[in-house]
């Protein structure tokens, strides 16, 4: 498996010497909430519209604890939130994808900060089949435009108990700049042969295809197009009602994207020195090929220490306390192990 390598490679699950970070909220106790309630103050974030549904609830929930602060999220999309915190526009931002040479930050200004992961669905709109099966060669030549009805015998091999219809295939995707198609695309083009495409958060897709933004937007093309299907974030799916596919793994299993799925395959990654993270086509009977991982990213330094420290506690919250609410959202919580670097990852921040 092809890993963005940044350094040195480290096991996802080894144990880890590192300390747990929640003194970076000052004063916190291990359950991360002493001296969270403080706090005082505002800060903005941009990014990612993958793990949006668990952030917003982790938000609200957070307010409890701290009363006195507000945290504003806005789900633009992995790529506008690193260029909006690359020009300093918001305190943090939210991102399923790394930074890129096109991105305006410079090695060393920020640090990645794991969160939570989940399952990109392939969803699809087909009354006809609602179980369907998909090896990740045909997930390949459907999403390129080889193959173009949901008849074609690609898909009838792995599904000979279905009627399949003639009914034209039409590919729903994100017209903007997204870490869900980045990890998407990835998983296609180390997975398959057939991929040509190319990946990152924006790719050319075949003409026919219909674009739009968030994972919302591809959602709601999929539920208004009868034999549409596109690439969704389990919560989205499930919030707007989608069926998806079973979808083929390493180790030649169909596997529904489940939290249970999300979770096998994370025991099959291993992380960076700078903690991200590639999970995407895991070994594993039960893994879920495309299992993808969500960070925050933050300054390594802040020119304001209320900000440093708002961004502290609620980041070091989120990464304790707040592990607790992903898998109601339907999200998996970090590994034990990744989750203490993260928050020494977090204590490394200046102000």
């Amino acid at each position: 498996m092809t890993v963005n390598v940044r350094g040195k490679v480290l096991p996802l699950l080894a144990a880890s010497a590192l300390a747990l970070g929640v003194a970076a909220c000052g004063g916190s106790d291990p359950d991360g909430n002493a001296g969270t309630s403080d706090l005082s103050g505002e800060l903005t974030a941009s990014g990612a519209s993958f793990p949006d549904a668990y952030y917003q609830v982790a938000i609200e929930a957070y307010a409890e604890v701290a009363p006195e602060v507000v945290i504003n999220y806005n789900a633009t999309g992995s790529s506008t939130g690193k260029k909006e915190f690359g020009e300093n526009l918001v305190d943090f931002a939210g991102t399923d994808s790394l930074v890129g040479e096109d991105d305006p930050l410079e090695p060393g200004s920020f640090y990645y900060i794991p969160t939570v992961a989940a399952p990109i669905t392939i969803s699809y709109n087909l009354p006809e089949a609602p179980d369907l099966q998909l090896g990740q060669e045909v997930v390949a030549q459907i999403f390129q435009g080889d193959i173009t009805t949901w008849d074609d015998p690609a898909i009838a091999e792995t599904n000979p108990d279905v009627e399949l219809p003639a009914t034209a295939i039409t590919i729903a995707h994100r017209s903007d700049g997204s870490g869900t198609t980045s990890n998407f695309t990835t998983f296609l083009d180390e997975a398959t042969e057939s991929w040509n495409l190319g990946s990152g958060d924006v790719v050319e897709w075949p003409t026919g295809s219909q674009g739009a933004e968030k994972n919302t937007g591809v959602a709601q093309v999929i539920q208004q197009t009868e034999g549409a299907i596109g690439y969704v974030d389990l919560a989205d799916a499930e919030g707007s009602g989608l069926v998806f596919a079973a979808v083929e793994n390493l180790d030649g299993e169909f596997v529904l994207p489940t939290i249970a799925g999300t979770t096998a395959g994370l025991d099959g990654a291993e992380i960076n020195e700078d903690l991200s993270y590639n999970p995407l086509n895991a070994a594993g009977a039960e893994a879920y090929p495309i299992t993808a991982p969500t960070y925050l990213i933050v300054k390594a330094s802040y020119d304001d220490p209320q900000v440093a420290e708002l961004v502290k506690g609620f980041v070091t919250w989120l990464l304790t306390d707040g592990q607790d609410l992903a898998e109601a959202e339907l999200f998996a919580p970090l590994p034990a192990s990744l989750q203490e670097q993260a928050l020494a990852q977090l204590d490394k921040i200046e102000s």
